[in-house]
């Protein structure tokens, strides 16, 4: 009977096109197989005719409205037309200073966020980075192929590096796991804004070089245009970040939302009261492009430039209108925080159909070149 179920599932494999077959699959008689046929089956109906998009978000302390309109809404509508894989990147996360004992609470938190956002686990994949091993192994052997000169080059890695006393090789290594989160998948799309176009690109060339040498594997991805919009932050002038302290928090109620909006920076040409104002250079303004009506962002903007509304009238409505958006996700959140059990089983869910695919990707990667794959 074992050697039935054995030769079945091995044949069940090569019909549902798993290719490589881990050796964890091929010892345990048929189990392991099935529930990764069944996985793939759920998969190809979700996925069928759809490029596939990868995206990552560091669990770097709470979303703000910076994280919701820059990437998570646009995860949101991307799921309508892609196979999508989200995922909360941990391992990122400890390359800079952080407590330990704050990550997990921090990687709940940003689940529960992304969940209240309108992400739909039915509809795509989100799961834990550390829970899928492949990434880490994937990166060191990416990190062969990969240029030195290319990691000293990045932007990033010269802003990061200048913040910290010690300059650590994870730091340096940031955008070798990153190419490795999204060639893991075979994504071909990637959303990404002005700040990520530099480690995207360091991600094309690692697949070439890649290829190059071992044989044609990897799609060299593409940017999804449109997506990873740069939101400005309270001070106006920088991208809105907890490292810059420029942050309105995406679960805050409306009193705490006035708190911080209060202090958001305007037209610096606009000194008085009765000084016309200049809404094409005002960030307040600009936020109300994401939370106000055309109708009334059209009286805010005539009133402005003739003094008949004040900054401090301008961001009480912008508070007013956040606030009403917000409510919805903040109840879910809610609900979900009181359910933490749901949270996390989405998220095993989830790292157990990443790894159906990184574990196949893994297994023709260590194949082409010549390496054998002990899994245990």
């Amino acid at each position: 009977m074992r050697e039935v179920l054995q030769s079945t599932a091995g044949s069940l494999a090569r019909v549902i096109g798993l290719g490589y077959v881990p050796a964890s699959h091929r010892t345990v008689p048929g189990i392991r197989i099935f529930r990764a046929f069944l996985t793939r089956f759920r998969q190809s109906e979700m996925t069928q005719g759809k490029s596939r998009v990868f995206s990552g978000i560091q669990p770097s302390g709470d979303l703000h409205i910076g994280n919701y309109l820059g990437a998570i809404k646009n995860w949101v509508a991307l799921t309508e037309t892609y196979d999508c894989i989200y995922c909360i990147v941990d391992l990122h996360a400890v390359t800079i200073p952080y407590q330990p004992d704050e990550l997990q609470a921090r990687i709940q938190e940003l689940a529960i966020g992304v969940l209240a956002s309108g992400l739909d686990p039915e509809r795509c994949t989100l799961f834990v980075q550390s829970a899928v091993p492949e990434h880490a192994e994937l990166q060191w052997l990416l990190n062969t192929v990969t240029p030195l000169g290319e990691l000293s080059r990045m932007t990033q890695f010269k802003d990061k590096s200048g913040r910290v006393d010690t300059i650590n090789a994870g730091l340096l290594n940031y955008p070798v796991l990153q190419a490795a989160d999204i060639l893991l998948y075979l994504a071909d799309r990637v959303p990404v804004g002005e700040d990520q176009a530099q480690h995207l690109e360091l991600t094309r060339e690692i697949a070439r070089r890649w290829n190059g040498r071992f044989g044609e594997y990897f799609p060299e991805p593409q940017a999804l245009i449109g997506g990873g919009k740069r939101i400005l932050g309270l001070d106006g002038a920088s991208k809105m970040s907890k490292s810059q302290n420029n942050v309105i928090p995406l679960l805050a109620d409306e009193q705490e939302l006035w708190s911080v909006i209060r202090t958001a920076v305007t037209d610096p040409a606009r000194v008085r009261r009765d000084d016309p104002g200049n809404p094409d250079v005002c960030n307040v303004f600009s936020l109300h492009g994401f939370f106000t009506s055309e109708e009334e962002r059209a009286e805010i903007d005539g009133l402005c430039r003739t003094a008949g509304i004040g900054c401090v009238d301008c961001k009480k409505r912008l508070t007013a209108n956040m606030a009403a958006e917000l409510a919805p996700i903040q109840a879910r959140a809610a609900e979900l925080r009181a359910h933490p059990d749901r949270v996390g089983e989405i998220l095993r869910e989830g790292a157990r159909r990443a790894r159906a695919i990184a574990s196949v990707t893994l297994g023709n990667v260590y194949e082409r070149m010549g390496l054998e794959r002990h899994e245990s």
